[in-house]
């Protein structure tokens, strides 16, 4: 699972924050390692640096292999805050993929081998 992150330039933290989201995604979607291809993360200021409550926001993407991509946002006070709060979000997201794609995998299908609904 390949991690990329990125900020605008109003999100302070350089190289540290990148290192500090990288290990904590990796952390956390740890079980799905095998499920994702590449998860990437999104750093903005939605005020521009003027201030404000909830003006953090962190996006997070994450794509399956062979599977549309899939998100999460989180605007909150602080980077970390809006962080952990896309995390769960997204945890939930790849999660309830994961059992929809295990689900079809796992059914019968209901159609005959010329492709025809059964019955007909």
């Amino acid at each position: 699972m390949q991690v990329q992150v990125r900020t605008d330039d109003n999100i302070q933290g350089g190289e540290s924050l990148i290192q500090w989201a990288e290990q904590e995604i990796t952390s956390k979607l740890s079980r799905f390692r095998e499920y994702l291809t590449r998860v990437e993360i999104y750093f903005s200021d939605t005020n521009a640096g003027k201030g404000g409550s909830d003006d953090k926001r962190c996006i997070i993407e994450a794509r399956p292999a062979n599977h549309q991509p899939l998100s999460a946002q989180a605007d909150a006070a602080t980077v970390s805050e809006a962080f952990h709060a896309a995390v769960e979000k997204v945890i939930r997201v790849v999660g309830d993929d994961q059992d929809r794609h295990r689900a079809k995998q796992g059914h019968e299908t209901i159609r005959t081998p010329d492709g025809r609904p059964a019955g007909t």
